[in-house]
């Protein structure tokens, strides 16, 4: 009873706070919910289509997936949809709405008692930065784990590993002080690779194929190889299994080797944090991904840091799109006599969305070579679309 009366006190704060609004926020603000709740529809449909139905009906129809099972797993990746859609569905709601209300004089009215066409926009910008807090929630809090358990799920059904459990070629470098031999012969200590951990998979938390390279003793450098290796917590140490080491001495010119069923090696966890990282950066959160950068920076991958730094100023950037289509769609819709129907203005938001992914998709490949900062990577995109929009906007109050 207690949460009823909670919840019925909050919404009728809420009403209070949207009756306070001015009347023509209310109206505008009304004027939108239609065309934008449309076009969350549309597009997702859309999208879940193409990059989901599709494959899970062939599925069903080729690999035996239970139909009740796909279906799980289509409202598993439903959210990571609809975080695409909204951005699309913000231009079309804006541009739509906009552009009926221009076509039936309305908006000319508004004109004539003194209301400038950057005052008419602003509600729509307010929807807009919502939108954009909502797409931020969504991307970082529900659809990271939703699109692992819709993999986990999918897996799971097909007789495969889990995603979060298996990986390929796991790389770990281990920077310190080791010791080295100068032109002199003197031995000295300097900041250089100390160990190289490779495995070439890793399932269940058990790598398999490891080869592991010491540089830490001067003069000398050790290899050992291994069918297994799993980490110890008991020990701290990694565990490895029907293996061999191989010594190679260059002072001396010798090389020894032993074999073994059981050796425990001293070194740190990190490659089996590495083998857990996600393959997709959709399916970290902000603080994950953050913490993955950190791994694989330590690690020396330095490739793959510089990919995820960019996919982490995306996660920030991509909700801001909603800021600009909203600007953009609003002030195409402002223009006088700007008349636009639904197909028309399905169109033009199907063009427009192409050409910024486009952009995006561009600059985020520069970004990943190196070419760009991954800041810039991420938000010249968001920067070239406001200011597009600000010329529309110029161009529409004239």
């Amino acid at each position: 009873m207690s949460i009823l009366t909670t919840s019925a006190a909050q919404l009728r704060r809420l009403q209070r706070q949207w009756q306070r609004l001015p009347l023509m926020d209310r109206w505008l603000t009304s004027e939108l919910l239609g065309p934008l709740l449309f076009g969350v529809a549309a597009f997702t449909a859309v999208s879940l289509s193409v990059g989901v139905v599709f494959e899970l009906v062939r599925k069903v129809a080729e690999s035996g997936l239970s139909p009740l099972v796909a279906m799980q797993v289509l409202g598993l990746r439903l959210p990571g949809f609809l975080v695409l859609s909204f951005p699309m569905a913000t231009l079309m709601a804006t541009l739509l709405a906009f552009s009926r209300l221009s076509g039936s004089s309305e908006l000319t009215a508004l004109r004539s008692l003194g209301v400038t066409t950057t005052r008419m926009v602003v509600p729509a910008l307010v929807v807009a930065a919502l939108m954009t807090g909502l797409t931020f929630v969504f991307n970082d809090v529900i659809v990271p784990s939703a699109n692992l358990a819709a993999s986990d799920r999918l897996d799971a059904a097909l007789g495969r590993s889990v995603a979060a459990e298996r990986g390929d070629n796991v790389v770990y470098s281990r920077y310190a002080k080791v010791a080295v031999v100068d032109e002199q012969g003197k031995e000295e200590l300097s900041n250089g690779l100390a160990q190289l951990f490779y495995a070439r998979r890793f399932r269940e938390g058990q790598m398999f194929d490891v080869t592991l390279l010491d540089f830490t003793r001067a003069g000398r450098q050790q290899m050992l190889i291994a069918a297994t290796g799993v980490w110890n917590d008991a020990r701290s140490m990694w565990e490895f299994r029907d293996g061999r080491i191989v010594d190679i001495d260059h002072a001396n010119n010798r090389t020894t080797s032993a074999e073994f069923d059981r050796y425990f090696y001293p070194f740190t966890k990190a490659p089996l944090d590495v083998g857990k990282l996600p393959s997709d950066a959709a399916q970290m959160t902000v603080a994950q991904a953050l913490r993955a950068e950190a791994l694989l920076e330590q690690s020396g991958d330095r490739k793959e840091a510089r990919r995820l730094r960019v996919r982490i100023q995306e996660k920030f950037a991509f909700p801001a799109i909603c800021l600009v289509f909203g600007l953009i769609g609003s002030s195409l819709g402002v223009r006088a006599n700007a008349r636009t129907s639904r197909s028309q203005g399905f169109g033009i938001s199907v063009l427009l969305i192409f050409g910024y992914y486009l952009m995006s998709f561009i600059f985020s490949s520069l970004g990943i070579k190196g070419t760009l900062l991954p800041f810039f990577a991420a938000w010249l995109p968001v920067i070239i679309g406001l200011a597009g929009g600000l010329v529309l906007l110029r161009q529409a109050s004239r």
